[in-house]
């Protein structure tokens, strides 16, 4: 589990992308971009991951971030049911987009998620189940696209992944 208070827990920027997600708290954000508040403190202190289109990053511009390596071999982890829990927030009249990736230790990509635009001003809970039956290692991988608003911005916040894998 991952609340970002204090560091990002082992998920990782990846080298090959455009721009890096931030961590921070609603109360150093710009007005009118990202969430008032952090989803687990449900206060302008907590902290939270975030992208934004900006006059730094041109649209459809990528952030990635991944997780630490999960692994299949554990057979609880092919019964359980829901393995990726987190919180996002879209807001934004020109929003880009936010797609969840299941990327194998041999860099396979399956999307597992996507949605692009305006999602409204608050956090909303997504649940995941990892495709596929296979024993291979994987990882999450979840990529903020920029979209055309200076003031647009997509954040996540406490990102859960199944004890059994």
């Amino acid at each position: 589990h991952c609340n970002f208070e204090f560091d990002l827990c082992g998920w990782k920027q990846d080298e090959n992308d455009d721009f890096d997600w931030n961590l921070r708290t609603s109360s150093t954000r710009k007005m009118g971009t990202g969430p008032a508040t952090d989803h687990t403190l449900q206060d302008p202190s907590g902290h939270y991951i975030f992208i934004k289109s900006s006059f730094l990053q041109l649209p459809g511009q990528k952030a990635r971030i991944s997780s630490p390596v999960l692994s299949r071999r554990n057979k609880d982890c092919k019964v359980c049911g829901d393995v990726i829990l987190f919180y996002y927030h879209m807001y934004g009249a020109h929003i880009g987009s936010l797609i969840i990736y299941q990327r194998t230790t041999a860099k396979h990509e399956k999307i597992l998620f996507n949605l692009t635009g305006n999602q409204g001003n608050f956090w909303q809970r997504k649940a995941l189940v990892v495709a596929g039956d296979g024993e291979e290692d994987f990882q999450v991988v979840f990529e903020g696209i920029a979209g055309k608003g200076p003031k647009d911005g997509i954040a996540l916040d406490d990102l859960t992944l199944s004890r059994e894998c």
